[in-house]
């Protein structure tokens, strides 16, 4: 990693992905020293046919767990308006167990109406509100020490299993998006990680300093930041270094190398060498 920066790979399957191409880039992110493995959540195509369709990220997932052994996996990010949070946290817990403690969860308020149209899922025009219950829902049920109730506006849980807990003590919960003050606040709240989706040359150093000043405000001094990256279709690997190198400077932990070709494992190979000792 360079200068203890995390390097994960993130890949778009709603595009177009089977299973054996989506593990395929996995174990060579896996086998080229990458720390992590992240895909989108989504299920219509945003270029492309789409062929073979849309896959579901923690089904997937769990495929992934099996057949990796060191490579944290996870999404980046759910759509909170995708699934119930207490099957999601059941989810994630199974996948968890199935990695041996290696998943992350990435969690968002939802922004793509047309795939909610196109397969009958509700898209409230207000998301923030279910945002925030599914975050509670979620790590309640993983902290929980007996059975967990929950009455919110969205969701009510009685006396709720509060069962699997994951194999980590704490899952980390990934948390990005653009929004001011209230997506730092529930970062802070609850989550372990703030991420950043950067386009061009935005001043990626001063939007942490925001969200890092709204953290400090709700009393946590342990937030790890992190930044998304397009590579686009295969930009030159100077770039990908320049990109890798900026992100660092800006204060960043971790950075996502977002790959538009899932297919071209030569240009993963190549960036591996240019980015990785």
């Amino acid at each position: 990693m360079m200068d203890d920066v995390e390097i994960c790979t993130f890949i778009e399957p709603q595009n177009g992905a089977s299973y054996d191409e989506q593990l395929a880039f996995a174990q060579a992110t896996e086998s080229l020293g990458f720390h992590g493995f992240f895909r989108s959540d989504h299920f219509v195509a945003f270029e492309g046919d789409g062929m073979p369709g849309p896959s579901e990220s923690w089904t997937i997932l769990a495929g992934l767990a099996r057949e990796t052994s060191r490579i944290r996996l996870g999404t980046l990010v759910s759509s909170a308006t995708f699934r119930h949070p207490a099957v999601l946290a059941i989810q994630v817990a199974n996948v968890d167990a199935m990695s041996g403690g290696r998943v992350e969860l990435g969690l968002g308020a939802g922004w793509n109406e047309r795939e909610h149209a196109a397969y009958g899922i509700p898209f409230p025009e207000r998301r923030f509100g279910l945002f925030e219950e599914q975050l509670r829902v979620i790590t309640g049920l993983w902290s929980a020490e007996g059975p967990f109730d929950f009455v919110g506006e969205h969701y009510r849980l009685d006396a709720a299993p509060a069962l699997p807990k994951p194999v980590q003590a704490r899952v980390p919960i990934i948390i990005g998006g653009r929004g001011p003050s209230r997506t730092p606040q529930l970062a802070a709240r609850f989550g372990t990680e703030y991420n950043f989706f950067a386009y061009g040359h935005e001043d990626v150093a001063a939007r942490f300093a925001e969200v890092r000043a709204i953290a400090a405000a709700e009393g946590r001094d342990d937030l790890r930041f992190s930044l998304a990256t397009s590579l686009g279709h295969g930009i030159p690997l100077p770039e990908v270094a320049a990109q890798v190198a900026r992100a660092r400077d800006a204060g960043a932990d971790r950075v996502y190398l977002q790959f538009l070709d899932h297919r071209d494992l030569g240009y993963l190979e190549r960036v591996a060498a240019e980015v990785l000792p």
